[in-house]
């Protein structure tokens, strides 16, 4: 028998603390290892596609993989697959001490990837086992969530700082303590799975291949996009084989008997609709991210510190708006919470399309607004989109909840920097641009934050009409 639900935050903190401590190793992981990435490449002597593979190799493989591993832990049980994770991450930590080239740090960084698949949508999928109430899942999420992004704040700052006093291998041994306390804090504080809790069918193999083969091109796609430009050859075949393998993915659903997707359950409205909103989130969040990066460094001319501090709005409303998503929830209800923060993002990503190349002050609000919206998204939409699930498919649906906005974030990157290349003659990041080039880059990022508005607004739209046509019918 599984332990009753909880009743208040406190009564849970234990379980709490390691399932926020996973969160923290997934947005502490990548922030804290960019800042070593020069480091690194001269110690090992790395290029520069290596280097990008030190990076790429784990985000592929987390994404990759993260739906295969939502279909074991409904199966075999979300706590299990957690724990074993864990174990995972920590002893690829350790391996890091060992690693003396380039090709064994990128094969850790895989076994990393793989150990973040198998705990990360296990955090969600348990923090809403814990409570009955939507409040207070609203509420433990919110925490969660809140510690991830602080280590996400942190991290670049943290890395410089150990990098000037620490070998660099520091920087990743520090998930061994982190995933020692979340499988402590997970063992001792969340009981063991219910197997009632859990369903048997058998294992579709050939979709969770085709599954996972579909996110990895979907994931390599934009980044050769951005990489080799849109002239190039290898994006567009890539594109066309994540293509095929969906086409051949959802037919391999639809017709297996005890399919890894069971995709009558996307089509349910708060599912559907709560991936639209992390999917709109994801795109507008990393699109957005990527062409202020290059606008304050590169049109404007700031120093790498200086463009950081530019970022600071952004992340001053990610941490401190944590305590008031729960208020926020409670006054418009999970539903009209998520419509109205969706609508902000929208509205961010469209005020710095139109008016971003006039000043600072327009981007520090965009950035807030944006920020603001993605900081209700994030909580309500998982809530909604499990909300909508049997229990016995809590971790696939937070799988797809991932899923959905590692593959948008993805998108947004290559969108922009497709649509850059295309109308940016010479060398983006040479400098010294002419008067033409200078012109040519502020209308390239107009005319990408539009397109990203578009289809950001396209994508709230319908999520929006999923939810009401759902509540309509509720009423009658």
């Amino acid at each position: 028998m599984s332990a009753p639900p909880e009743n208040t935050l406190r009564g849970s903190w234990v379980a709490l603390a390691g399932l926020s401590a996973v969160f923290l190793f997934e947005m502490l992981d990548n922030s804290i290892l960019n800042v070593a990435l020069p480091v690194i490449g001269r110690e090992l002597h790395a290029s520069t596609i290596a280097l990008q593979w030190v990076t790429g190799a784990y985000a592929v493989v987390f994404g990759g993989l993260m739906l295969a591993f939502g279909a074991l832990a409904d199966r075999f049980g979300r706590r299990r697959i957690m724990l074993v994770g864990l174990v995972l991450l920590g002893l690829a930590s350790l391996a890091t001490a060992f690693v003396t080239t380039a090709e064994q740090l990128i094969a850790v960084r895989a076994v990393m990837g793989v150990a973040a698949a198998m705990t990360t949508p296990g955090s969600i999928a348990l923090a809403f086992r814990l409570y009955q109430e939507d409040g207070l899942r609203v509420r433990a999420m919110s925490l969660i969530t809140t510690v991830g992004l602080v280590g996400l704040a942190i991290g670049p700052t943290a890395g410089g700082f150990v990098l000037a006093v620490a070998p660099w291998q520091v920087l990743l041994l520090v998930n061994v303590p982190i995933a020692a306390l979340a499988w402590l804090g997970i063992r001792s504080g969340i009981a063991a799975d219910d197997p009632a809790d859990l369903h048997r069918d058998p294992l579709d193999l050939p979709g969770a291949l085709l599954g996972t083969v579909t996110i990895v091109l979907a994931l390599v796609a934009p980044t050769l996009f951005v990489d080799r430009g849109a002239g190039s050859w290898a994006p567009w075949t890539a594109t066309a084989a994540a293509v095929l393998a969906a086409i051949l993915f959802v037919r391999r659903e639809r017709s297996a008997r005890y399919p890894i997707l069971d995709l009558t359950l996307v089509t349910r409205p708060l599912v559907s609709a709560g991936l639209a909103y992390k999917a709109a989130s994801g795109l507008a969040v990393a699109g957005l991210g990527y062409m202020v990066t290059l606008q304050l460094q590169l049109d404007w001319g700031w120093s790498p510190a200086l463009a950081a501090a530019g970022m600071l709005p952004q992340v001053v409303v990610l941490i401190g708006a944590g305590p008031f998503v729960g208020r926020f929830v409670d006054r418009f209800g999970l539903d009209r919470a998520a419509q109205l923060s969706a609508a902000t993002i929208v509205s961010g990503l469209a005020l710095y399309g139109l008016l971003g190349r006039f000043g600072y002050v327009f981007v520090a609000v965009a950035l807030a607004l944006v920020a603001a919206g993605i900081r209700v998204v994030g909580v309500v939409a998982g809530v909604n989109v499990l909300r909508g699930l049997p229990e016995n498919r809590t971790s696939i649906g937070a799988a797809l909840v991932d899923t959905a906005s590692e593959v948008t974030s993805a998108v947004g990157i290559a969108v922009t920097g497709t649509i850059l290349a295309s109308l940016f003659t010479g060398t983006i990041a040479s400098g010294h641009w002419t008067a033409g080039q200078t012109a040519s880059f502020r209308e390239s990022v107009t005319l990408a934050a539009l397109v990203l508005t578009v289809v950001a607004a396209a994508l709230v739209g319908w999520a929006m009409r999923r939810t009401r046509h759902t509540a309509a019918v509720l009423v009658s």
